[in-house]
């Protein structure tokens, strides 16, 4: 049997949330882009949304059957020093602990707009080390492309849903 890492190569894997800002991003235009995309109520012209292609190749049912997605509900969340970038959630996903996980949006939200949300996470991928703290898992966002610059939405759900809920 291939080990994880030779599993992993044989599957697409989401792009940078940053590949395609560093060659393209101007940057008085961005900042007020991305607040207007990235607000809960926007309402955009969907003519002009652009989204990446679907994959052409598929997953089998028993690769994406061991991907763990559950409900998480943010208890906190702030910005991780000497990050641009970087939020830092903790997490209630209804296990004896809380969940920590880093995520790069927070060009797109601030820290208090996120308190009290409920999410999505895939919650069984290996702790990755960020800025000097463990990531345990990855909060789910909708990516797209409008009006040349990039557009993120973190997936959030109705608040009634419980914390640690499995999605299939």
């Amino acid at each position: 049997m291939k080990n994880n890492e030779e599993m992993l190569k044989k599957f697409p894997t989401m792009k940078s949330l940053d590949a395609d800002k560093k060659a393209s991003k101007t940057s008085e235009a961005a900042p007020a882009v991305a607040a207007s995309v990235s607000a809960a109520s926007a309402q955009l012209d969907l003519s002009k949304v652009k989204i990446d292609p679907l994959f052409e190749e598929y997953v089998d049912f028993d690769t994406f059957a061991k991907s763990d997605f559950r409900v998480v509900k943010i208890e906190a969340c702030e910005a991780v020093p000497k990050s641009k970038k970087l939020l830092k959630f903790t997490l209630n996903d209804e296990t004896d602990k809380k969940r920590t996980i880093l995520s790069g949006i927070h060009e797109y939200y601030e820290p208090e707009q996120l308190v009290g949300k409920t999410c999505v996470a895939i919650t069984n991928l290996p702790t990755r080390m960020m800025m000097g703290i463990p990531s345990e898992g990855m909060l789910i966002s909708a990516v797209y492309e409008y009006e040349g610059h990039e557009g993120l939405n973190l997936l959030m759900l109705d608040d009634v849903i419980p914390a640690g809920a499995k999605l299939y």
